[in-house]
């Protein structure tokens, strides 16, 4: 069964491109070395999302990247992907695991140490973790966990854990420092004045910070 292997996750918006394409902002994102996309377009019906993920899953696969797609498991399957990244409201992971197959991988978006621990159960190979700082995009989800509780989250679950929520290059150091196998952010790259730049810098702060 296969395991992550990479410690930043691009998770795309369209809405965040400021009007570029998001096919040229992933690009970049991949010429800059990150080698893991979640596509995460909730707003796009069956068949546009399928249109963009296989578009999507060509650059992954031309930089020898993981694809995620968010919930949609009919989709990761079409178009080959890596696997799915999954959240409260999604297919259980037990029947997503049944319809992957045990070749791909199964993420989970976590809010609490409870859910996180029922993640472990019930197969995930990873967790996301957040808010843990305040981002537009996850206020839904309630107030900023903050690092004290990714620091629990990270030292009582045994799989890999993604911080998200608010990560940029100003305090992704701080996330890396709770432990973390990675984080997971979008607008830092996606909303970028340079988005390959940006990747490179997060990549470096990753490995040398």
């Amino acid at each position: 069964m296969p395991k992550p292997d990479f410690n930043l996750l691009v998770v795309t918006d369209r809405t965040q491109t400021r009007g570029r394409s998001l096919l040229w902002i992933v690009e970049q994102a991949l010429d800059g070395g990150v080698r893991a996309i979640q596509l995460r377009e909730k707003d796009l019906g069956g068949r546009n999302l399928f249109l963009l993920a296989e578009k999507v899953s060509k650059l992954c696969q031309t930089y020898q990247a993981a694809l995620f797609i968010n919930e949609r498991i009919d989709i990761a399957l079409a178009v080959d992907a890596a696997g799915v990244q999954l959240g409260n409201a999604s297919v259980h992971a037990e029947i997503a695991r049944q319809l992957l197959g045990a070749d791909k991988m199964i993420g989970l978006s976590t809010h609490s140490l409870g859910e996180a621990l029922e993640a472990q159960g019930c197969g995930a190979d990873f967790v996301l973790f957040g808010p843990v700082y305040f981002t537009p995009s996850k206020a839904v989800y309630g107030a900023p966990q903050g690092l004290n509780t990714l620091k629990e989250i990270v030292e009582k679950i045994e799989l890999p854990v993604y911080a998200i929520g608010g990560i940029k290059a100003e305090n992704i150091l701080d996330a890396k420092h709770a432990g973390v196998f990675g984080v997971a952010l979008i607008s830092a790259i996606v909303n970028a004045d340079d988005p390959k730049a940006a990747t490179k810098d997060l990549l470096k702060s990753m490995v040398n910070g």
